[in-house]
């Protein structure tokens, strides 16, 4: 017979949340489950559903109002970028669902584009994208798709292939897999008026450089947490692409997110001198 500790490194596996049902099949006694239960090592967060008290606790929610996490929510879980990590979770709610949840969230109500498993708590990852089009600004949103991309959590090819709304085709339409970050994307679109040539992530002295533009002109931009060993690595990385014959402009996270002009003042002066051109 099945034992407490079986149970808990079962619910571990599967996520922390999972049907009552699925514990069952996999030989999980009602006793045992019970006796977890009253010891407070199990939860119930709605009838058929059972969890671990440590569960995240967005997919707890999601189990006790029947509904599925989606849109930056299940994007965050992803890892994949998001501009802000705060505010309520967002859901997706089927078309009977009650207007109202006893907790503050963000509700997207409408047919998916893939169907979801009755017995899901998060959204496809095309779900997630397209709920993300409609919800937030371009830009955001865009990083977030490129951000798939680059984890390989989907390709171009298959985006495709879908009937997407009129703000996600506009984002498909300006996607790419190379973007190792949102900052890098933000970047890429703000200064596509430029209109010179702007590459992410290619090699040039055995390193990486976020973004190339024209042929000499290097921006680098530095993490929320640059620091240490990797920032004294990139210091030396610059002066060899110096000595190469490139202009290295490296910017911060603050800047680029809060201080975007004085950015864009630098790249244009940078421009506006050739210095983006091979001699």
């Amino acid at each position: 017979m099945a034992s407490t500790a079986q149970l808990l490194a079962l619910l571990t596996e599967l996520g922390g949340v999972v049907r009552a049902v699925v514990v069952a099949e996999r030989g999980i006694s009602r006793w045992v489950l019970d006796d977890a239960v009253a010891r407070g090592q199990v939860i119930r967060p709605r009838r058929g559903w059972i969890a671990l008290p440590t569960a995240e606790r967005t997919l707890v929610a999601a189990a006790r109002f029947g509904v599925v996490l989606t849109c930056r929510t299940q994007a965050s879980l992803l890892g994949l970028w998001v501009h802000h990590h705060g505010g309520p979770p967002h859901f997706a709610v089927p078309h009977n669902a009650k207007r109202k949840l006893a907790v503050e969230a963000k509700l997207h109500w409408g047919a998916p584009l893939v169907p979801r498993d009755p017995g899901a708590l998060v959204d496809p990852i095309e779900n997630v994208l397209a709920n993300i089009a409609e919800c937030e600004p371009f830009e955001q949103a865009l990083a977030t798709w490129e951000s798939a991309l680059n984890k390989s959590l989907v390709t171009l090819d298959t985006l495709r292939g879908y009937s997407w709304k009129p703000a996600a085709r506009r984002v498909l339409e300006q996607a790419m897999p190379f973007a190792d970050a949102g900052l890098e994307t933000y970047l890429r679109t703000r200064l596509r008026w430029l209109r010179v040539p702007i590459l992410t992530q290619i090699w040039i002295a055995g390193h990486r450089v976020d973004t190339l533009i024209g042929d000499r002109l290097i921006v680098q931009i530095d993490g929320a947490h640059h620091v240490g060993a990797q920032r004294s690595e990139d210091i030396r990385h610059d002066a060899e692409l110096r000595l190469m014959g490139y202009t290295v402009i490296r910017v911060s996270y603050t800047q680029i997110m809060f201080e975007w002009p004085m950015v864009q003042d630098l790249i244009m002066r940078a421009v506006a001198q050739g210095l983006h051109l091979a001699v």
